[in-house]
């Protein structure tokens, strides 16, 4: 890249020399008047990039020199060959000054600190702030002529395509500097696989409206009538947005997905009554494998609406738990029977937080309330662990004679007498 930079900035130089020694020779073959060899006015100076010199400003004197004012070659005094000659020298030189200053000075200063933002941006400022400056002081000498009308809108043209390409120079890689501080922020694995297919086209369509914005801007400044190519581009940009709303759509919604974060890839969700096991994360929908083995593709756009439950997240598992007893029970037996479940939950070590609730008169039995929170989150783990937990109570329950209750109904028939 810094190659190709050198190589246009080098280019670029070439033609505006070359097309300003070519302006000078074309206009020493048309009659000028005498005045216009003899002094430098401000009405005189054809301004290039709007800016205007004052009588006698910035000439180093040499206009003041007789021999130099009176000698002329290809009908222009000979001191303003040497005045432009200066200014093109010293646009060379301050270019490279500030270059240095840039990759040497600040980059000493920048090595000091601990971010490395600033490092970042000295190193893409280097190439555009030499141009700009080459650009600037080359712009003062070649004020010193008086073009041409063809030579003057070329070279004006020309210094003003120079300075908008630098400055989208800038803008686009900044971007790229954006992007890529994004892409090292990502730690994730399942994030870094979506990224790669998120951030390159982020990249792509961000650029894409900064080139069409600099193109348009450039144009207006050089006076290229662009209200016929904007008409046509809202009309055209406008149906393109009515055809692929729902392309839109799903992109920001895998946008949203991105930035927010409510589920990963390996995650089981809950979604518009779909749940399954996130499996992979596009930019138009989003796959979910559900307990029954089915593929689900669920586009990013519903996505970015619903209300989703991530269960991978969820720091516990909570159960519950409804025992009954008969009721032929006694009190001491169904007291006998929490206790039971006390010991029983309290033992297993992943048990945090637990309620046992004698809490109804059942239709068919003496209801026994549970409520389990089980300190984990592999649902493997935790259906092995309740069916040792179950088994231990049907054991106990056994052991202490104490009966679990089954729907029952009792009917009674009534018989009268002499029927």
């Amino acid at each position: 890249m810094k190659w190709r930079f050198e190589w246009a900035y080098r280019l670029g130089l070439g033609l505006l020399l070359v097309v300003a020694f070519w302006s000078v020779w074309a206009s020493a073959q048309e009659p000028t008047p005498a005045a216009a060899t003899t002094n430098v006015t401000a009405a005189a100076v054809s301004p290039l990039l709007k800016i205007k010199l004052p009588e006698h400003a910035l000439t180093f004197g040499l206009d003041r020199v007789d021999f130099l004012r009176e000698t002329p070659l290809f009908g222009q005094p000979l001191w303003k060959y040497l005045a432009s000659l200066i200014y093109i020298l010293l646009a060379f030189y301050v270019a490279k000054l500030l270059d240095w200053f840039v990759t040497v000075w600040l980059k000493r200063v920048t090595a000091k600190t601990e971010s490395k933002y600033d490092d970042l941006i000295l190193e893409l400022l280097r190439g555009p702030v030499k141009v700009v400056a080459f650009v600037v002081l080359l712009n003062i000498g070649l004020n010193v002529f008086e073009w041409p009308e063809r030579a003057l809108t070329f070279l004006s043209r020309a210094l003003i395509v120079i300075v908008a390409w630098s400055v989208t120079y800038v803008v686009l890689k900044f971007v790229d500097l954006l992007l890529g501080l994004w892409r090292e922020k990502i730690v994730s694995p399942q994030d870094k696989a979506f990224a790669e297919q998120l951030i390159p086209l982020a990249g792509k369509s961000a650029k894409a409206v900064i080139i069409i914005a600099a193109t348009l801007l450039t144009a207006d400044n050089l006076h290229i009538e662009i209200k016929t190519l904007l008409a046509g581009l809202s009309v055209g940009g406008l149906a393109l947005g009515l055809a692929a709303q729902d392309t839109v759509a799903n992109l920001f919604g895998a946008v949203a997905i991105f930035l927010d974060k409510p589920f990963h890839m390996g995650d089981r969700i809950r979604v518009e009554g779909v749940e399954g096991v996130v499996e992979t994360i596009g930019l138009r929908s989003t796959s979910v494998r559900n307990p029954d083995g089915h593929h689900v593709t669920i586009p990013n756009k519903l996505m970015g609406n619903a209300i989703i439950t991530n269960i991978t997240r969820r720091p516990t598992i909570k159960t519950e738990m409804n025992l009954g007893l008969t009721y032929d029970t006694t009190a001491e037996k169904v007291k006998r029977a929490t206790v039971l479940l006390e010991e029983i939950f309290r033992a297993n070590p992943k048990t945090g937080d637990l309620i046992i609730s004698f809490n109804k008169f059942a239709d068919s039995a003496l209801n026994l309330f549970v409520v389990h929170i089980w300190n984990g989150t592999d649902p493997k783990q935790h259906f092995a662990e309740m069916q040792a937990i179950n088994l231990q109570i049907k054991e106990r329950f056994d052991a202490e004679k104490i009966e679990f209750a089954f729907p029952t109904q009792t009917v009674y028939l009534k018989t009268e007498p002499g029927k």
